[in-house]
């Protein structure tokens, strides 16, 4: 009797040996094992983990901010000369003062002058601003002690806003300012009217002479 109730109690043990063995590779083990994984891969990613999956890219708009009236982009006008572009330019609001400076320059040095003459000294104005031998912006260029006779004890004299003039130095500013026509005076840093002789004209290379002007690099 006690052999009999041995055996019995070691054959129930080997059955559920055996059940917990082949039940362990049943299809519901494995299903409950893929619904793990899933939920485990939809937590948020740690550091190291966001870091190996690289940038994430957030599904919202972006603003950005809009340039200035100043800098808006004109490279789409289509012109076939100087005249139509300037024509073409749109000058309503406000100027920045940087480019208040650069355009009250072209109209009181070359407000007479033909266009090619008023885009070339705001050329050298701007050629100034990139250059290291003189100050970083407009205004600084134009107010620099002893460079432009219209500018009295580092002040510019008032325009006439209504006149043509002004539209047409504001036009040129601009042309000027995003490169939008080439001028002859290259990338002349000096000029000067051909009715005077300035001794320093003899040490720099002419670049180009237009109506009453020569540049100079």
């Amino acid at each position: 009797m006690v052999r009999s109730g041995f055996g019995a109690g070691a054959m129930a043990s080997a059955v559920m040996l055996m059940f917990a063995v082949f039940g362990a590779e049943s299809p519901g083990a494995a299903a409950s094992d893929e619904i793990a994984a899933e939920a485990s891969a939809a937590l948020p990613p740690t550091g190291a983990d966001e870091a190996a999956q690289g940038p994430r890219f957030v599904a919202h708009e972006v603003v950005q901010q809009l340039p200035e009236n100043d800098a808006e982009d004109a490279s789409s006008l289509d012109a076939s000369s100087l005249r139509e572009l300037v024509s073409d330019i749109p000058t309503e609001g406000p100027l920045s003062p940087e480019m208040r400076c650069l355009a009250e320059a072209v109209y009181f040095e070359a407000r007479g002058e033909p266009l090619a003459g008023q885009l070339a000294v705001a050329r050298v104005i701007v050629n100034r601003a990139e250059s290291d031998a003189f100050p970083d912006d407009y205004c600084s260029v134009v107010k620099q002690r002893g460079q432009f006779s219209f500018v009295k004890s580092g002040r510019i004299p008032a325009v006439r806003a209504s006149s043509s003039a002004w539209r047409r130095a504001e036009a040129i500013a601009r042309v000027a300012h995003q490169e939008l026509w080439e001028s002859a005076a290259g990338d002349a840093l000096y000029f000067h009217a051909q009715r005077v002789r300035p001794k320093w004209a003899s040490r720099k290379i002419a670049r180009a002479t237009i109506d009453s002007h020569i540049f100079y690099r």
